[in-house]
């Protein structure tokens, strides 16, 4: 399922149209990744939560030449699926 799908679906399960069904998708997008920035988490009680968990520098190697090269510390985003999740598709 792809975005504009997602939105579709969206906009059929709450009777808004497609474009306030999009408004919502993004509001929800940027609230999530605003929350993350700031080093917060959200927790979806059911559903799961989003994180943002830090990588430190290290060393890693070029596939193709075997050269060692340093990796930047980063910070990447998680999520961790909730109960409610894992037993609606089990």
């Amino acid at each position: 399922m792809n975005k504009n799908e997602f939105i579709d679906r969206i906009s059929d399960l709450s009777g808004l149209n497609k474009t306030e069904a999009g408004k919502a998708v993004d509001a929800v997008f940027d609230t999530i990744t605003e929350t993350l920035k700031k080093g917060d988490e959200v927790r979806l009680v059911g559903f799961g939560t989003f994180s943002a968990a830090k990588r430190a520098a290290r060393d890693g190697r070029n596939p193709r030449t075997g050269e060692t090269i340093k990796i930047k510390a980063s910070i990447q985003p998680k999520f961790s699926a909730g109960k409610g999740l894992k037993d609606a598709l089990n």
